[in-house]
């Protein structure tokens, strides 16, 4: 009885030392050609760590698991968002790390199917001289290359200091070229991060006073990533002072899943106290929501007091699927009295190629 006492409160200890902690996940099934050793990191010692094992003269990988946001799954090479094959798991069979291209998935590379629940999300960071270089955030399904490059798998690492790690390296983005800017892949990694500190660093980088491309690219994954919970937090920009991001913040509302987002974007085609974004809004309601987007189209033609916006309006009826996009500039060209706006619309038919267009320009060409 007494050793069955012992064996009993070292077991009631061990699981009370382990509370709280974050469950050291394996490395990806599908790591390959990689040279993998595996760290648990302290809490409050990722930064440190991170920071340590890149300062060697060598590139390595550096990767930890993290949860995903619900839906956002089947992320592999270029953040490819598609269907996969139940076999398999995967979207584009798997991504080459040192050649920023994909491979394909043999039969002798095929593996288990990871089962519901996992993490679902593989921060990867390339490292060498002290300089992170490029931070990718794939599925935990998707193959990944190392190049035969040194792997340091870290388990243990809490999401609230990933998401402040990446964060504090968002506000580095390098301009309009960077491609393969580890500060852009740090915000989409946070972004893609299932847990509210998320939510918390995304909102701070939206604010005002930080540089207008950082708050644009924070807009647009916000938008794109964090469902209802982002939707919430674009919405309390929508009086910004700053009408160049209120026009990027179209964008942003016609990458959002939320059911909310097509009467936003209806709002800004009607009230933006700027021409330039209510026409963005008309462009991206015609793309988002063609079944909602005729009437609002057609209301800024005929009442809008911006002779650009009910030009913008026109093209926007350009964009409309084939069949509904004829009907209505047709509609435009024969009725409208303003000349300049019945000009667009014929310019935007002739562009069409749809029999239907062709036939209404001979007809007016004809009198």
């Amino acid at each position: 009885m007494k050793v069955l006492a012992l064996l009993l409160a070292g077991f009631l200890a061990s699981v009370a030392s382990t509370q709280g902690e974050t469950p050291a996940a394996p490395p990806p099934s599908g790591l390959r050609n990689a040279k993998v050793t595996t760290r648990a990191v302290s809490p409050g010692a990722l930064s440190a760590e991170i920071s340590r094992l890149s300062v060697g003269a060598g590139p390595l990988w550096i990767g930890y698991s993290q949860p995903v946001v619900p839906g956002k799954r089947h992320m592999c090479c270029f953040e490819f968002h598609g269907k996969i094959s139940d076999v398999d798991r995967l979207c584009c069979g798997g991504c080459n790390l040192e050649r920023d291209g994909s491979f394909t998935i043999g039969d002798d590379d095929r593996r288990p199917v990871q089962l519901e629940g996992q993490d679902g999300l593989v921060v990867l960071l390339r490292a060498a001289r002290g300089h992170i270089g490029k931070v990718r955030a794939l599925d935990d399904a998707c193959g990944i290359d190392a190049g035969g490059l040194a792997f340091v798998w870290l388990t243990g690492v809490a999401p609230e200091e990933s998401v402040a790690f990446l964060a504090s390296m968002a506000p580095k983005l390098e301009g309009e070229n960077h491609g393969d800017d580890p500060a852009e892949g740090a915000l989409m990694a946070v972004a893609v991060t299932g847990h509210p500190a998320a939510d918390s660093a995304l909102e701070r980088l939206l604010a005002r006073g930080q540089p207008r491309e950082l708050r644009q690219k924070a807009a647009f994954w916000v938008g794109n990533s964090r469902g209802e919970r982002g939707f919430e937090l674009l919405k309390k920009h929508l009086a910004d002072p700053d009408p160049d991001f209120r026009h990027h913040l179209t964008f942003a509302f016609s990458q959002s899943p939320a059911r909310g987002a097509v009467d936003v974007l209806i709002g800004m085609a009607k009230k933006d106290p700027e021409g330039q974004v209510r026409g963005q809004a008309l462009f991206w309601l015609a793309q988002k929501a063609a079944d909602r987007a005729a009437e609002a189209i057609q209301n800024a033609i005929r009442d809008d007091p911006d002779e650009d916006v009910k030009e913008k309006a026109v093209f926007a009826l350009s964009q409309l699927p084939r069949g509904e996009g004829v009907t209505e500039l047709i509609r435009v060209a024969r009725t409208n009295r303003n000349p300049e706006v019945r000009k667009k619309a014929v310019f935007w038919l002739g562009q069409s190629k749809d029999p239907r267009a062709l036939a209404f320009i001979e007809e007016v060409l004809s009198q």
